[in-house]
């Protein structure tokens, strides 16, 4: 008997109790509340509901011991944060969301504070700061020694609770409601309480926020609380929601070893206690970090993580030890009062005794797909915090910049709630099958995992946990519909994307290791893995991080920068999208809707960036492009220059940023093809100049060597050129050219010259190279006479100024060696190309 397929509906009750909100968030940790409440400041006579699965306090928050990064030093940098974050997130952080984070980082735990949070300080009042694995400053703010979330949660708990924010306890959230066109419009969930609002019941509201946390406890070992259980991202799957790189899932390397088998919610040992100076050894007493990474005990977690490992197989042990014996009692009990208090309830003295430690499931770095307002593909549903991925951490998060993010972003997404003012229509019924996991399970998902998807990871035990979790979705008797039921439904739910991801993956990045692909494939796999849920199973998608690796390639061998082609898409795509994004397709086009569409030539030309048009397609998430012509091909009106499929919304998107550019540069191809035609048979080539438009000036010079053209100077350091102005400043052009050959004695030297006369003194300095400046055509042929009577061919001779396509030739054939036109660049018009979508 096969197995049922991953439900897109989970079956329970019909909701018998209803409400209204404004907003709803769903989840009660720093992400939600902050969500919650700022939504409030926004708009006082709004109202705002949150729902939280178990108390206030439950979530994972509190359990946050280390702290929350920001440049708070003066010494320190936002640029320098930003940079550790891109080391630990090992090439797939999007800057932008990372450059958010930190510069508006410090503002946020600012506003924190005025909620009432209290972070610890020194004896003269200035926040003490710490440093964390990765962070090469003290940038770490924290509370109570080793008790920061605890403070956190109790500061915006208080704040909570003195505003107008309702808020419902014990209500673990099912499914999401949707109007007819597709748009969030609210959430069923079950009440776990008594009177009016106990079991199964719907809140309508304009807006919902995911803020449910973590899926830790897809894991046997974990140091996430019962409560997570990737409530939050089962429920965007099952929404048709876009969750993204859900293989990352960073293990924390110091976990408190509680002996062989333990499983649930194992005591962290925080990062701080080695950013105070504990190192880790094996079983003989040495220290193993040291020749592993530059940061030793404070390198990334992934580092840590994967050397703790590699040191628990060479010894054969199950565990490592963290030692802070050198911190003495007072300072175990003053800064780190809660870690020393678990390890003494474990009969671990770390005053005494190095502290058994051994990785966990900790956290995840993907999740539903966000953008920089929190807006995931679903319209009106919005997410922070852990069960989000913003693109902040890549494929590892760096140490204690997850309260930040939920800091930062929740306030962003209040923000656009408040501006977009979502108005939906009245929810119509989800008509897909509905489903369950029998609760039995759970534990048999949780050891699977831990075998085959854990820190280590291999095709073989990626596929036998597959196996393990198809089988498991089969059962010989009806499930009842509960809480342990909807819980272990959304565990086998993101278990089976995770693997799944995990096993498409080949390679080891970040947090996700492969031992049978165990270097990092910048090549092949420098990219994001986004995975939906559809009726005929879950559907995966591969996103380019930036330009592919056969496009760089190709742009390379084209005498093309990569990095400052994709640094040009990038602004262009800021530019023409901001923040709000596509806003037409975004209204017109359902998210699910996938095309076909042809790059055609409207008119005859040379075409040029056909590599650069295609990055920008393939970056905002076309699956597939298959071109039809080459760059530097001559094209005819109505030929189809390249094909791309993908996402409508995607294809529309990048129409725009990608016609600019292919249209320009062809068109600029295009001019030079004819100047080039112009002079065909003289033995003179034509070439460009500097008069380029800001920014794209190798991206045109490439365009004029498809046109058939050559390039000139890339920049003013490449050659001396002595002009007029040159001329009159130094007092000659004597003068002018022995200045510059006395100062850089290697530089080739160009002089243009505006007269005949000036020819001699020019050829007697020694000129290698001499631009004819608006000359005749009759001067031009006597300058050619006396110089290849004077030196032969030793000095070129450039033509430049007045020319056209007209008089190309008559110039050429004067024996010039180039012809200098200035317009292919700074004035070609563009050559006329068009996107069509197939019908």
């Amino acid at each position: 008997m096969s197995a049922p397929a991953i439900p897109l509906r989970l079956t329970a009750p019909a909701p018998g109790w209803s409400a209204e909100a404004d907003v709803v968030v769903v989840g009660s940790g720093i992400a939600g509340l902050t969500a919650a409440l700022h939504y409030a400041e926004l708009d006082p006579t709004a109202k705002v509901m949150v729902v939280t699965k178990d108390v206030l306090s439950s979530g994972s928050t509190r359990w946050a011991q280390g702290g929350i990064a920001a440049v708070l030093d003066p010494r320190d940098t936002p640029e320098e944060h930003l940079n550790d974050t891109l080391l630990a997130g090992v090439g797939l952080c999007d800057v932008k969301a990372v450059r958010t984070l930190v510069t508006e980082g410090p503002a946020a735990l600012r506003r924190l504070m005025e909620r009432g949070a209290n972070f610890d300080r020194t004896p003269d009042g200035r926040l003490q700061l710490t440093r964390e694995g990765g962070h090469r400053r003290r940038r770490i703010v924290h509370a109570g020694g080793d008790a920061t979330g605890a403070e956190v949660q109790r500061a915006l708990i208080e704040a909570v609770q003195a505003a107008s924010i309702e808020v419902i306890e014990h209500a673990l959230v099912l499914d999401l409601l949707k109007d007819a066109q597709g748009q969030a419009r609210g959430v069923t969930l079950h009440v776990m309480g008594e009177g009016a609002r106990d079991g199964v019941g719907a809140v309508l509201a304009r807006a919902i926020v995911l803020a449910t946390g973590g899926m830790g406890q897809v894991y046997a070992a974990t140091t996430n609380p019962m409560v997570s259980t990737g409530d939050g991202v089962a429920l965007a799957l099952r929404a048709g929601a876009v969750v993204r790189d859900i293989e990352f899932v960073q293990f924390h390397p110091t976990v408190l070893w509680l002996g062989e088998g333990s499983t649930g919610q194992q005591p962290l040992i925080s990062e701080a206690v080695r950013g105070e100076g504990a190192v880790l050894i094996d079983h003989d007493g040495n220290r193993f970090m040291e020749n592993v990474h530059e940061l030793a005990d404070l390198a990334p977690r992934d580092v840590v993580a994967k050397a703790i490992m590699r040191t628990m197989r060479a010894t054969g042990r199950e565990h490592v030890y963290l030692d802070g014996r050198h911190f003495g009692r007072e300072k175990w009990e003053t800064r780190f009062p809660t870690i020393y208090a678990v390890c003494r309830e474990h009969g671990i003295d770390p005053a005494t005794e190095p502290i058994p430690v051994a990785p966990a499931a900790h956290y995840a770095s993907g999740g539903v797909r966000t953008d920089l307002r929190g807006r995931t593909s679903i319209k009106g549903l919005y997410a922070c915090g852990e069960v989000a991925c913003t693109g902040v951490h890549g494929a590892n998060r760096l140490a204690s910049n997850s309260l930040l993010e939920g800091l930062v972003f929740a306030e962003r997404i209040a923000e656009d709630i408040h501006q977009a003012r979502p108005a939906p229509g009245e929810p119509v019924a989800n008509q897909a099958a509905p489903g369950l996991a029998d609760p039995r399970i759970r534990s048999r998902i949780q050891a699977h995992m831990s075998a085959g998807a854990s820190v280590l990871r291999s095709r073989e035990s990626l596929l036998a946990t597959a196996r393990a979790l198809r089988d498991a979705r089969w059962t010989p008797v009806e499930v009842p519909a509960c809480t342990e039921s909807w819980e272990v439904t959304n565990l086998l739910t993101v278990a089976t994307m995770l693997t799944g991801a995990a096993a498409a993956r080949l390679e080891t990045r970040g947090s996700h290791w492969r031992e049978d692909h165990d270097t990092r494939d910048d090549d092949e796999w420098l990219g994001h893995l986004d995975v939906t849920l559809t009726e005929e199973g879950p559907r995966m998608t591969y996103t380019p991080h930036g330009i592919p690796a056969r496009l760089k390639e190709e742009l390379s061998v084209a005498g093309l920068d990569p990095a400052e082609v994709d640094a040009l898409i990038e602004r262009a795509l800021e530019e023409d999208l901001q923040e709000a994004g596509d806003v037409t397709s975004l209204a017109t086009i359902p998210a699910a809707q996938r095309s076909t569409a042809d790059v055609v030539a409207r008119k005859d030309g040379v075409v040029a960036g056909l590599a650069v048009a295609e990055a920008v397609f393939v970056r905002l998430g076309a699956a597939r492009t298959e071109r039809r012509a080459k760059d530097g091909e001559r094209v005819r009106a109505g030929d189809v220059l390249m094909t791309v499929e993908g996402p409508t919304r995607a294809l529309l998107t990048a129409e725009r940023t990608a016609l600019n550019l292919l249209t320009h540069l062809s068109g600029v191809a295009t001019l030079t093809g004819r100047w080039v035609e112009a002079i065909s048979g003289t033995g003179a080539r034509v070439r460009d100049s500097r008069k380029t438009l800001p920014g794209l000036r190798a991206l045109e010079k490439y365009a004029v060597r498809c046109g058939g053209g050559v390039n000139h100077r890339m920049s003013l350091s490449d050659a001396a050129l002595i002009k007029d102005n040159h001329v009159v400043a130094a007092g000659g052009v004597a003068e002018a050219f022995r200045a510059v050959r006395e100062r850089y004695p290697d530089l080739p030297i160009e002089v243009e010259i505006d007269r005949l006369d000036q020819l001699e003194a020019v050829l007697d300095e020694g000129a290698e190279e001499i631009l004819l400046d608006n000359f005749t055509i009759e001067d031009t042929a006597r300058a050619v006479q006396v110089v290849k009577n004077r030196a032969g061919n030793r000095i070129a001779l450039e033509a430049s100024g007045g020319l056209t396509l007209e008089s190309a030739r008559p110039v050429a054939e004067t024996g010039v060696d180039y012809l200098a036109v200035g317009a292919l660049t700074h004035s070609a018009p563009a050559l006329d190309i068009a996107l069509d979508l197939r019908g």
